[in-house]
């Protein structure tokens, strides 16, 4: 009997550990996304599973109809909404992407204007 239970718990502990790894997860991330289809409003930006953004016009039952370009409207399921883009913070995109002017520094430096680091003696 113990012989019994001692081969059978690697392959339960086996299935417990593929249901957290696996399937819990994949299961979450369904439900996130159908969740977010539901939610999906006019106005919203959005992106297609296939990586096309455009704008949400109208919602019909089970499709969405979106705005590629003014005037260019397509209709979708919303099961190939990927996700809603949100804009992108001012101060966020400031600090994400310093601007530096390295053009401006390296002519400064070679014609001795403001060289800190040359040695005359």
């Amino acid at each position: 009997m113990n012989s019994t239970l001692m081969n059978i718990l690697p392959l339960i502990l086996l299935v417990v550990v593929f249901y957290f790894l696996l399937i819990r997860p994949q299961r979450k991330r369904q439900q996130e996304a159908l969740q977010m289809q539901n939610s999906l409003a006019p106005g919203a930006r959005v992106m297609t599973t296939t990586g096309l953004f455009a704008t949400v016009v109208a919602i019909d039952n089970e499709d969405v109809i979106l705005e590629v370009s003014p005037g260019v409207e397509t209709r979708w399921v919303k099961a190939a909404i990927g996700r809603v883009v949100t804009p992108v913070d001012d101060k966020i995109a400031a600090t994400a992407v310093p601007e530096t002017n390295d053009e401006a520094d390296e002519t400064v430096d070679r014609n001795g204007d403001q060289g800190t680091n040359t040695n005359k003696s």
